[in-house]
């Protein structure tokens, strides 16, 4: 595929790099559209076929658009856009909270898919929900899926509107680990170690954890339980959690972001 790139920040060339490192798509067949001239000159070690400032009738020449500008800007580029674009072209939007419908109407065009990554993505290790309008036929879908897969692991979601659920739980996720383990070298730090002894300690185990997680044949309650001896250290932490409602704490604040998420993309 041709596939040109609107806004080429830390997600979109994400995926421009994901597409590369798999050879899906050919360094000559990219487009990246970047409005800042001082990322513009930073792209020309990516080595794409064609970098640009302006939205221009070359677009048209591309299989795929991928929309990756902020969701407060993508008016401001939709009127070019809607000028030069084609209707055989699909466009895949990774923008927060603009839903489909208000991609196709800004656009005036009906072949879109959004989709949800999340900052994992720049590892290859993130994970993207994604929707799509009817107008994508199921061959287009599997090769977009393709390319999205390059970049971690995908979902389908027949209903757009999870998609603010999404943005909520593994959309703005990281952050909720990146606050935990800041916390528990916070911790490790007023317990006398250095930062970086205790950056060591809390990110090893974070990363241990995961993998019991994902390869224990044991639930999260039983995981807890096997750490968790009756009256010794785990349980004393656990208690604390448990006084403080720290589950609960967790499940309002991804709450909030799913309402918030749904404001957006209301407008």
């Amino acid at each position: 595929m041709k596939i040109a790139i609107i806004g080429c920040g830390n997600m979109g060339m994400a995926f421009a790099r994901a597409f590369l490192k798999f050879d899906l798509v050919k360094n000559q067949d990219f487009l990246l559209v970047e409005k800042s001239t001082d990322r513009m000159d930073s792209l020309t070690s990516f080595q794409p076929g064609v970098i640009t400032g302006i939205i221009g009738p070359q677009i048209g020449e591309y299989d795929l658009i991928i929309l990756s500008v902020k969701p407060q800007d993508f008016l401001s580029v939709a009127g070019a856009l809607k000028e030069v674009i084609k209707p055989n072209q699909v466009v895949l939007s990774i923008m927060a909270g603009v839903t489909i419908e208000g991609i196709q109407n800004a656009l005036d065009h009906k072949a879109v898919i959004r989709a949800m990554p999340n900052t994992p993505a720049m590892l290859g290790m993130g994970i993207t929900a994604y929707s799509a309008s009817p107008e994508v036929d199921i061959h287009q879908l599997h090769k977009i899926e393709n390319l999205i897969n390059a970049t971690g692991r995908s979902v389908f979601l027949e209903n757009e509107d999870q998609l603010n659920a999404v943005t909520a739980l593994s959309g703005s996720g990281p952050a909720y680990f990146f606050y935990v383990v800041k916390a528990m070298i916070e911790a490790g730090k007023q317990m006398g170690f250095e930062e970086s002894v205790a950056a060591l300690l809390v990110k090893q185990t974070m990363l241990g954890s995961y993998h019991l997680i994902n390869n224990a044949d044991k639930s999260l309650d039983d995981l807890i339980k096997a750490v968790a001896s009756k009256g010794g250290t785990t349980e004393a932490a656990l208690r604390q959690f448990e006084a403080g409602e720290l589950d609960k704490t967790l499940e309002k604040g991804i709450f909030a972001a799913q309402v918030r998420s749904t404001e957006l993309s209301k407008g």
